[in-house]
């Protein structure tokens, strides 16, 4: 992780335009989000629809084609859905800054891949890269092939105000980067084997679940936190942990990383200690690790280090709903009607 703490150094936050997410949920549930009254004026019932098909019977056959026809969005005026036929993509995808508002979605994750390998670089190998805001990703499969001999990135968040729901997201090291800005996933399968949860955001994880792929003390989380003032930490809420060997729920990669676990089944894949002080002993009293209400034959507080929390349901609470990153600000229901893109001037 030692090469990705020069990115600190570069403020990739500038890119963000926090504005207000069009969130897309599974086909079985239904948002309750409402719209912010200061944003009433933009119409989130209506997005263009680009299809995207390897049989040449879409508007794309690539995913990144698909992207670059849409137009520089920052004025924030229209919704793009990009629906993704059922096939396995080969290419490495990237969103860009200034073309927020975008929701990328397979038909499911079983059947509509996306797929990469490039390793060693956290920052250039995901396969795919979020840079703009209000994005969202529906039933898609994400995958670094890479390998299990360095860092390597199936999937980049840099951008603030991001969902995923129904995705599979694999790889070995480094598996996701969930780097900064408020972001959400749910229902979402997540497989690596070091830190393969790892960054600077504000995340809730709800109804995921973790497969650990370490053989031995492996660790699912490397949350960045570096100051007690700053909001990032990562929330799991109801979430499954399952491995083939050992593992740590994290270790701290900033002195104030803050991770918790709530009401989450435990396999006896979790080390018995629980957490690992990454060889710092020095942030066993910066950490802000918690477990609350988890239950399985990993869960068990007794053998656990003691400098992480057993929370009560007050320390509990702020990280038990949405208001944890905001969400009720920029969470939205799918919109009702679609249109076509405008053709392009001959």
């Amino acid at each position: 992780m030692g090469v990705y703490k020069s990115k600190s150094k570069h403020n990739i936050a500038n890119y963000y335009q926090i504005i207000v997410i069009n969130i897309f949920i599974l086909s079985s549930v239904t948002s309750s989000s409402m719209a912010s009254s200061s944003l009433s004026s933009i119409d989130f019932s209506t997005a263009i629809l680009i299809r995207v098909d390897q049989s040449g019977k879409g508007d794309f056959i690539k995913i990144q084609e698909a992207i670059e026809s849409i137009p520089p969005n920052l004025n924030n005026s229209q919704l793009y859905f990009i629906w993704v036929k059922p096939g396995t993509y080969r290419e490495k995808v990237v969103i860009p800054a200034d073309k927020p508002y975008i929701t990328l979605s397979g038909t499911q994750a079983s059947n509509t891949i996306l797929v990469w390998s490039d390793g060693e670089d956290i920052l250039e190998s995901p396969t795919l890269t979020i840079f703009g805001s209000d994005f969202v990703c529906r039933f898609l499969t994400i995958q670094n092939r890479f390998g299990t001999t360095g860092q390597a990135v199936a999937l980049r968040v840099a951008a603030d105000n991001a969902a995923f729901y129904g995705c599979v997201i694999t790889s070995y090291q480094d598996t996701l980067l969930d780097d900064n800005g408020n972001h959400y996933f749910k229902n979402c399968y997540i497989e690596g084997a070091t830190d393969f949860i790892c960054g600077s955001a504000s995340s809730l994880y709800e109804r995921c679940h973790l497969h650990s792929l370490s053989p031995n003390n492996g660790s699912i989380t490397a949350q960045m936190r570096s100051s007690a003032s700053e909001k990032s930490g990562f929330t799991f809420l109801g979430c499954k942990l399952t491995g083939s060997g050992s593992t740590f729920l994290g270790r701290p990669w900033g002195a104030y990383s803050r991770v918790v676990f709530a009401y989450s089944f435990f396999s006896d894949v979790v080390a018995p200690q629980g957490w690992n002080e990454w060889g710092d002993s020095s942030k066993e009293n910066t950490v802000y690790y918690g477990e609350y209400k988890c239950y399985g034959p990993g869960a068990d507080r007794g053998p656990r280090v003691k400098w992480s929390k057993q929370l009560s349901y007050d320390e509990a609470a702020v990280f038990l709903s949405k208001d944890f990153i905001g969400g009720k600000d920029w969470l939205r229901p799918a919109p009702s009607h679609f249109k076509n893109a405008p053709k392009p001037n001959p």
